[in-house]
């Protein structure tokens, strides 16, 4: 038999798709690097001092920069939405389109820096002297609650008069304790206390400046928004080739609607939700209604677990001013968050995120557990990009071998028939 021959026998009788192995070997090695280094460069960041520091450094002197770009991204719908409003009038007044649209987006920037100070100053205006109030009468209510509690125990009919008396004991243990503690211990290290209070006064000053700096970068960054956007697209361009360029604008453009659909309607929805609230509880006379509203409001924020972190504390305050209140508080959270979650909730956001509940859920705990509250809030968009790149690689790669890319598909598959290249069931 001939040499050709004998190659042909060969290739033949090699096994499918053992020319694919250095590739996904490739594939392995660059993931496996990929994570190495992530791991590697956090471990730098984050926990070698040297590094901690430094970084520390510098996002504290970046920190007006964040706050800017973070309020001009919340308020850029806004801006929007007002510059729209000018230009159907000012193009009607102004000949020049160029002009007109300088003059509008100039109202507009103006008017969403007016409307932000407005909300801001209403949220104080309205929530500060509500709670003082609050926890005024709360200091005020407290003493006399646990006192009427113990002549409850004392003097109530419990039938196990030793229960009776353990919880009095408790209870009065922990009066003492904490008369015990302002007395002997919190009065000694008042000066310890007063320096952190002025390191607190400090710290708190220095975010108002950081966020009144942080105002001003937002309107350059309004105002120089399409530059800033051509920018970058011309960088990505510049380091890229334009077939990965595409794929990363539009990666980048996904990503701005999943964070900007998801951000802006869960504000939209909690403050909806607050204001809900707040005429609840009115109606209902529930004790500190500004406070609760605002607590129920903001934890609403959080997806899933927002109106369970709300309810305790919410309660807790009501509860100890008037338990009755507090089954009404929580009856009336229960049905709100009910038609938060099945009519509110869904006509606002809608398919923002493009996640099931379990991914959503997922999502909020491992971020949550990783970052705290910020994770919480953020979690679930930035788990949403994640699904999406993946999902986007994954079809991608079922389309070049030429398998289906519906997961319903694949739910009763067996395996694939390497011959005709279909799904087995």
């Amino acid at each position: 038999m001939s040499e050709s021959g004998n190659k042909e026998i060969k290739h033949i009788n090699k096994p499918a798709g053992r020319e694919e192995w250095p590739h996904l070997i490739r594939i392995g090695v660059m993931i496996f690097v990929t994570f190495a280094v992530s791991i590697l460069f956090f471990f730098a960041i984050f926990r070698y001092e040297g590094f901690a520091g430094m970084w520390g450094k510098v996002l504290s002197a970046a920190m007006p920069i964040i706050i800017g770009l973070a309020l001009a991204y919340l308020m850029n719908p806004v801006m929007l939405w007002l510059e729209r409003l000018c230009r159907k009038f000012l193009d009607k007044k102004i000949n020049d389109a160029h002009k007109a649209e300088k003059v509008s987006r100039g109202i507009a920037i103006t008017g969403s820096v007016i409307i932000l100070i407005a909300v801001i100053a209403l949220l104080i205006a309205a929530i500060v002297p509500s709670v003082i109030s609050s926890v005024t009468g709360l200091v005020k209510v407290l003493p006399e609650s646990v006192s009427s509690v113990i002549n409850t125990i004392q003097h109530g009919n419990f039938g196990d008069s030793k229960a009776a008396e353990l919880a009095s004991d408790v209870l009065q243990k922990g009066t003492d304790y904490i008369e015990t503690f302002a007395t002997e211990k919190m009065i000694p290290q008042a000066q310890k206390y007063v320096a952190q209070i002025t390191t607190g006064v400090i710290s708190f000053i220095r975010a108002v400046l950081n966020f009144l700096i942080g105002i001003i970068v937002m309107v350059y960054v309004m105002s120089i928004q399409e530059t800033l956007i051509g920018q970058g697209k011309k960088i990505i361009y510049a380091v890229f080739k334009p077939k990965i360029g595409n794929i990363i604008v539009e990666t980048v453009a996904k990503t701005n609607t999943i964070f900007g659909g998801f951000i802006t309607g869960k504000i939209l929805d909690s403050l909806i939700i607050g204001v809900i609230a707040y005429f609840g509880c009115l109606i209902l006379h529930i004790p500190s209604t500004v406070l609760v509203a605002v607590i129920i409001g903001i934890t609403n924020v959080i997806p899933v677990f927002g109106p369970f972190i709300g309810a305790i504390p919410s309660l807790l305050i009501v509860v100890i001013q008037s338990p009755w209140h507090a089954l009404y508080l929580l009856i009336f959270i229960i049905v709100l968050q009910q038609v938060d979650g099945n009519i509110i909730g869904p006509k606002i956001l809608g398919s923002s995120t493009g996640l099931s509940t379990f991914w959503v859920m997922f999502s909020i705990l491992i971020a949550g557990g990783m970052f705290g509250f910020l994770g919480m809030l953020l979690g679930v968009p930035v788990f949403a990009v994640i699904y999406y790149i993946i999902k986007r690689l994954v079809n991608h790669s079922l389309r070049k071998k030429k398998l289906p890319q519906s997961t319903l598909e694949y739910t009763k598959m067996t395996g694939v028939d390497t011959g005709k290249n279909t799904l087995k069931y």
